[in-house]
């Protein structure tokens, strides 16, 4: 993984439990209807963290293992899915996952894809999957632009963020994930996903963020009271939508 990426939720993982979002279940329908992908295929959900897409392939019926190198983010999934039938968990990274080779049918990675070494990572994921398995990459990217809302968030950021122009652009567009599956890219889809946040929420998923200052931070008051603004102007009925389009790509691991 990219530096320091291992640690850097170590103390966001209260509020990454609680206010980042899920992502939806057309997902695993698109694998099952699509893709080809078995509805009993065992998954390595690699770079799991506190287990979001893990839950959303065990609620599916997959067995799957998660794949972390995080130990507090390790610990929140374990107390949160240690009970399901289905999961297991291993300490590893995308580079170095610790699984056998060719044990697993499906390799899925969510949120975490933009902090991994992608050709080291790319290795890995062939060397663990069975012949024929596939990749499923899926993220949740947050609307820069459509309302006022979101418009104002992402001024936001740029104007009080730590580092945020560092990683607010790591996410891959459709063509370099056509190069990084090398000629062995198979589907695309992308789906409508939104959270409804109360101010209490808002300022939670704002502080999931690895980029949003600590109450330490001089950043943090004058970044806080602006959200108090923002959602004071544009709440409706005591909310507003966080929305994403949710992105998947499919392909088998380049070899």
């Amino acid at each position: 993984m990219i530096s320091d990426s291992t640690s850097r939720f170590s103390n966001r993982v209260a509020d990454y439990v609680r206010y980042r979002p899920s992502y939806p279940a057309e997902i695993v329908s698109f694998l099952h209807n699509t893709c080809g992908v078995a509805p009993d295929a065992l998954v390595a959900d690699i770079g799991a963290g506190t287990g979001i897409s893990t839950r959303l392939f065990l609620e599916a019926g997959h067995p799957v293992i998660a794949v972390e190198p995080n130990q507090p983010m390790l610990d929140a999934a374990m107390k949160w899915l240690g009970a399901v039938r289905g999961f297991r968990f291993v300490a590893g990274t995308a580079e170095a996952t610790t699984l056998a080779g060719a044990s697993v049918d499906l390799v899925i990675a969510a949120q975490a894809f933009h902090w991994f070494d992608p050709q080291k990572a790319s290795r890995e994921f062939g060397r663990i999957l069975k012949p024929g398995g596939k990749v499923a990459l899926f993220w949740n990217s947050r609307l820069l632009t459509g309302s006022t809302f979101l418009e104002g968030y992402e001024a936001l950021l740029k104007c009080w963020g730590v580092d945020y122009s560092e990683v607010a652009e790591r996410y891959a567009d459709d063509a370099a994930m056509a190069e990084w599956f090398r000629g062995r890219f198979l589907h695309k889809a992308s789906f409508p996903h939104v959270q409804v946040l109360d101010f209490g929420g808002l300022e939670g998923r704002l502080s999931s963020s690895s980029y949003a200052p600590k109450p330490d931070h001089p950043n943090h008051a004058p970044m806080m009271a602006a959200l108090r603004a923002l959602f004071d102007k544009t709440a409706r009925n005591g909310t507003v939508d966080f929305e994403y389009s949710t992105r998947l790509y499919v392909g088998y691991a380049a070899q």
